[in-house]
């Protein structure tokens, strides 16, 4: 992976999710890219009795994930084995890490 790369995944992940996780089973490293479908989240805020409408952002301060044209896990930055899934991605991890462990022995 480049190493221009790996600094920017850490920067702001409490805006962007971005995080790693090393196995102690296998040694492999896997990235974790929450990717944000662009729908409107769940709406956080308060609700002006005389429209009935609800006001204020508060819940889309961070959003924990990033849209998919600002993802870092490309093949042109160094990754590889790039998947996307619905679910835990500490279950993917698991999956994977079992399977590679499988393969290598």
């Amino acid at each position: 992976m480049r190493q221009d790369v790996l600094q920017r995944f850490f920067y702001r992940t409490e805006d962007s999710g971005r995080f790693l996780v090393t196995s102690k089973r296998t040694g492999v490293t896997y990235f974790v890219e929450p990717i944000d479908s662009g729908k409107p989240a769940n709406l956080w805020g308060d609700l002006d009795p005389a429209t009935k409408k609800m006001t204020g952002n508060y819940g889309n301060k961070r959003r924990g994930a990033v849209l998919a044209e600002e993802s870092l896990i490309t093949e042109e930055n160094g990754f590889q084995n790039i998947s996307t899934f619905k679910g835990s991605p500490l279950g993917e991890i698991d999956r994977r890490d079992r399977l590679h462990e499988m393969n290598k022995n």
